[in-house]
């Protein structure tokens, strides 16, 4: 059973609950490339990576979902900004 320091620290860890998905379906959803994904990754304007193990790393499914859905927003704001 925790105790209140460990409730404490565990309440403090984000919530990160959902399915992971591999590298394969990122490029699948995104229509990136590797070196793009991780260029993205490194400027810090794609979700980082999830390390399961020496060889093997992973994605938030949400995480992913997100960054489309922002991307699409983005897209369709200066879209409407060009047709004023």
């Amino acid at each position: 059973m925790p105790n209140d320091k460990t409730q404490a620290a565990n309440d403090a860890l984000p919530r990160l609950h959902g399915r992971l998905i591999r590298f394969r379906e990122v490029a699948s959803r995104t229509c990136l490339s590797k070196s793009e994904i991780y260029r993205r990754i490194a400027a810090g304007t794609f979700p980082a990576s999830v390390r399961l193990g020496l060889r093997a790393v992973a994605w938030y499914e949400a995480e992913i979902d997100e960054w489309i859905r922002a991307l699409a927003q983005q897209s369709r704001a200066a879209a409407m900004g060009v047709r004023k």
